[in-house]
């Protein structure tokens, strides 16, 4: 059965906790598994702007012996008016796995729904479940492996409608983890999906917390997550969402009320100053940079276990 990774609870914890050990190993060995030697063509699309996904998408197909074909909506008749069913039905006959950085989740639904080949989130408006594998796994690194995780209490703070506030929430719980999402409350994350969180956190000894209080989301955290106010397609909401945020900084103060040694995540771009402080994302505590890094080895190990769920050699 083809098996997708549209939303961070498409797998289950066991599944996740595979992925996770796989992108320990691939950081080890960078060529641990080559599923797409021929090479196999993988789709990786774009609808909106990309550094960390377009570069960890094109280099880790190519280490796992596949032929990146990157195409922009602009260069591609999608960009005109083509069905996704259709531009599925085509892509399915010739390549062996897509990925799609774009908006509405209902068009990587629709995606997977045609395409009869393993269709990843690459970002959407709702997700952002291949950040989340690698944020989780920078966590697992730092902490001596994926047992380190479930436990520990990671806290969100700021913009919490947006796709990072929902996946921290799906993944976070799912790993097993106590999650607190901090933000104004008109920024709330869905309700669905605070209610999904918790029945996965329930089952797997974690929790959910949702809250206006930058304090309380803070304090004990074991792990401190931010991201831009501003996501792409708010640009015009940059002045009055900067205004309702300014108390959610993540910030020297917000170190002192974590837990000691509490590890620095955010997903990049950063803009020093306004969600994050310069002291904090270029402090001693932040693993920015092994998160970002972790993007390549996690979407490598997610491509490898969706590759041999799909009958493929892995």
């Amino acid at each position: 059965m083809v098996r997708h990774f549209l939303r961070d609870d498409d797998l289950t914890a066991a599944e996740q906790r595979e992925v996770l050990e796989l992108a320990l190993a691939f950081r080890k060995n960078r060529y641990l598994h080559r599923p797409f030697d021929g090479p196999q063509a993988v789709a990786v699309l774009f609808d909106k702007p990309s550094t960390r996904t377009r570069v960890s998408f094109s280099a880790g197909v190519a280490e796992l012996g596949g032929y990146p074909l990157v195409l922009d909506a602009g260069s591609s008749q999608m960009g005109r008016g083509e069905s996704v069913a259709d531009t599925a039905r085509v892509l399915g006959r010739q390549v062996s796995a897509i990925a799609w950085r774009t908006f509405g989740q209902d068009r990587v639904e629709e995606m997977a729904r045609h395409a009869g080949v393993p269709v990843v989130n690459a970002l959407t408006d709702d997700f952002h479940p291949c950040q989340i594998l690698a944020d989780l796994a920078a966590v697992a690194d730092a902490r001596g492996g994926v047992d380190a995780l479930a436990g520990l209490t990671l806290a969100y703070v700021g913009d919490g409608a947006n796709n990072m506030a929902h996946s921290y929430l799906l993944g976070g719980a799912l790993a097993g983890m106590h999650v607190r999402v901090g933000a104004p409350e008109d920024y709330f994350p869905s309700e669905a999906i605070v209610l999904d969180a918790k029945r996965l956190a329930a089952q797997r000894g974690g929790s959910v917390t949702v809250t206006t209080d930058h304090d309380d989301a803070m304090r004990g955290a074991d792990v401190i997550a931010t991201d831009t106010w501003v996501s792409m397609g708010d640009e015009a909401e940059s002045g009055e969402r900067t205004g309702h945020f300014d108390s959610y900084q993540v910030n020297a103060h917000s170190l002192e009320i974590a837990a000691a040694g509490a590890q620095v995540l955010h997903c990049l771009p950063a803009y020093r100053g306004k969600e994050i402080t310069a002291d904090v994302i270029d402090g001693p505590q932040s693993i920015v940079w092994l998160e970002a890094e972790y993007r390549l080895h996690a979407q490598k190990a997610l491509l490898t276990w969706l590759a041999a769920r799909a009958g493929q050699d892995a």
